[in-house]
């Protein structure tokens, strides 16, 4: 991951970054199952990491994904998190902020739905949409928003000064996938729920966006909260490099096996 991972400081160009990038896997077949089969692995590894830090109970990890629309943020959960237990982990989409939100600071509501020790939290669409959607709309100017960006790097700090691992993951995808997306949502009737005019609207916008982007993942990218650019054409490439980044992010805390309970016998232990 380490080639998609943002350093802190740098100036992100998404026009330089392949979305269709598979990197040491050929776009064959044969590729395809090779990489399926080493993400299989790493979402067995995931699973076993996520009961040590469960039974640990004193760190977490949010994961944020952002993306345009159709860019697979439901698709990668559905797949990378398939061998986690779904007790210790918790998804969060966040929508149209409610009156109640609205009558409060912007990192009100995410706040509440940080994750609680022990635990795997996935914000499905983020606190990075405040400066996103509302700086493509005009609805905040670019003053606020770059104020935001501070505020948004000072709360992520405070996330892992206080035990969580942070990782940030945008799923590149071309406009060309994008738009074949949005029409297999048209002709299969297995996906038409997922059709939403809105989406279309938005896509007009698409240059907006990827400027808002780029400033956006320039600014935050910082070395306790990174950010990845992950490409997201091909659906088995993202959820591998997905799971491998989360994977490395557990793996570095070290986690152990909780000891047992002292003063228990268990050679002697019989349950009759």
């Amino acid at each position: 991951m380490k080639q998609y991972r943002v350093k802190q400081g740098a100036a992100v160009q998404l026009g330089k970054m392949d979305p269709d990038d598979t990197g040491d896997y050929k776009k064959t077949d044969q590729g395809k199952e090779k990489a399926k089969a080493v993400a299989t692995g790493l979402i067995g590894r995931l699973g076993e990491l996520q009961e040590r830090l469960y039974a640990n109970g004193e760190r977490s990890v949010l994961v944020v994904l952002q993306g345009m629309d159709t860019s697979g943020k439901d698709g990668t959960i559905k797949h990378v998190m398939s061998g986690v237990n779904p007790q210790g982990c918790k998804v969060v989409a966040f929508k149209i902020p409610s009156k109640d939100e609205l009558a409060h600071d912007f990192l009100w509501r995410v706040h509440r739905e940080a994750p609680p020790k022990g635990y795997i939290g996935i914000f499905n669409r983020s606190h990075y949409e405040d400066v996103l959607i509302t700086r493509v709309h005009g609805w905040v100017t670019d003053k606020v928003a770059k104020q935001r960006f501070n505020q948004i790097k000072e709360f992520e700090e405070l996330l892992y000064e206080n035990g969580t691992t942070i990782v940030k993951f945008f799923l590149h995808i071309s406009k060309d996938e994008q738009k074949e997306r949005l029409e297999s949502r048209i002709h299969d009737p297995e996906k038409r729920w997922k059709w939403n005019s809105g989406d279309v609207e938005e896509r007009k916008l698409w240059g907006d966006y990827m400027k808002a982007f780029e400033d956006v993942i320039s600014a935050t990218s910082t070395e306790h909260a990174p950010w990845y650019v992950v490409p997201a054409n091909r659906k088995w490439y993202r959820n591998l490099l997905v799971a491998d980044c989360i994977v490395n992010a557990l793996e570095e805390m070290k986690l152990k096996t909780p000891p047992s309970p002292e003063g228990v016998d268990f050679a002697k232990l019989k349950i009759v």
